[in-house]
């Protein structure tokens, strides 16, 4: 290609989630209402997890993680999404966009490796709970924290580098809400086989060993649930893992379209639908899904609410 066809590093512009003037109001609010309710849900999960002693154990440990690195990434994308459509433009400096894709990739990856890790917890917790305050010490539980923070930040900083640095056509448009790696990769021009080879490696190590770990958890977790007598003690084994699960399905889904499939598969509006889907309705649905479906948790709000109602009755 020419080289009169590529421009140097300067800013960027994202077109956004709101180009239909007819629907954008009623789109914003939407968003602005699921952002909202994604802090204040993931940051009551946190809060309830530290507060309440019951919930002190490994699992709930992992989850507060959980929920903050939600609380993080959705925090890079929607606030930022947000204020274009207040402000009527969709402007981003390379910078910004560079800062942008770094602290994604690192929040999503962290995420990705969480995820994976606490399959693992459930594991022990149905396979060896004899074991289970060995297997899964604090000491465990703070190696599996620091293995997913490393994972993000080796992604970030194999992937940042080598997508800003790679030369960029003369549309500076990005068909997109945020920097994101497919995106990106698309303004790009020349020679894209080594970017396109690091993503390869980085994405199978962000999402096929995490959830290679994950199938070889719930597969030992299936064996030995078959092989219980009592009706009751499925169920239970049923409901400790189900939560997990449905949220492994919803993001992992999302991510392997995104960072799998050949870009030959992929269009603009298909990618902002299944990124719309695990950057800002996942970090909603995560607490959700874990707090409705957990009695745990539940118990929890209900004792916080009642020692509440019992310090305002002294005052």
């Amino acid at each position: 290609m020419n080289g009169n066809n590529k421009t140097f590093p300067s800013d960027f512009t994202l077109t956004g989630l709101f180009t239909n003037n007819k629907a954008s109001g009623f789109l914003f609010s939407i968003i602005c209402a699921i952002f909202f309710m994604a802090m204040i849900a993931n940051g009551v999960m946190i809060f309830l997890i530290y507060i309440d002693p019951h919930l002190h154990t490994p699992m709930y440990f992992l989850l507060s993680h959980l929920s903050f690195i939600d609380i993080m990434y959705i925090s890079t994308i929607v606030p930022k999404m947000l204020a274009d459509y207040l402000e009527g433009e969709g402007t981003i400096s390379f910078i910004a966009c560079t800062a942008q894709y770094f602290l994604y990739m690192g929040f999503v990856g962290a995420e990705f490796f969480l995820l994976g890790l606490m399959a693992y917890d459930r594991y022990v917790a149905i396979c060896n709970p004899l074991r289970y305050p060995v297997l899964m010490s604090h000491r465990v539980c703070w190696m599996i924290l620091a293995s997913s923070w490393f994972g993000g930040a080796l992604d970030s900083f194999l992937l940042t580098p080598i997508t800003m640095s790679l030369p960029f056509c003369a549309s500076h448009k990005i068909n997109h809400f945020f920097c994101e790696a497919p995106t990106m990769l698309r303004l790009a021009c020349g020679d894209k086989a080594v970017y396109e080879m690091v993503m390869y490696i980085c994405c199978v190590m962000m999402l096929l060993i995490p959830f290679s770990v994950v199938i070889a958890s719930y597969t030992g977790v299936l064996i030995t649930v078959h092989q219980m007598k009592s009706a009751e003690g499925k169920k239970k084994a049923f409901a400790t893992c189900s939560s997990h699960m449905m949220v492994v399905i919803l993001f992992y889904g999302a991510a392997l379209y995104t960072y799998m499939l050949p870009q030959s598969y992929h269009t603009p509006t298909k990618d902002k639908v299944f990124s719309v889907f695990y950057t800002i309705i996942t970090p909603l649905l995560n607490p959700l899904i874990y707090s409705l479906r957990n009695r745990d948790v539940a118990e929890a709000f209900k004792r916080v609410l009642a020692r509440c109602r019992g310090t305002r009755e002294e005052f």
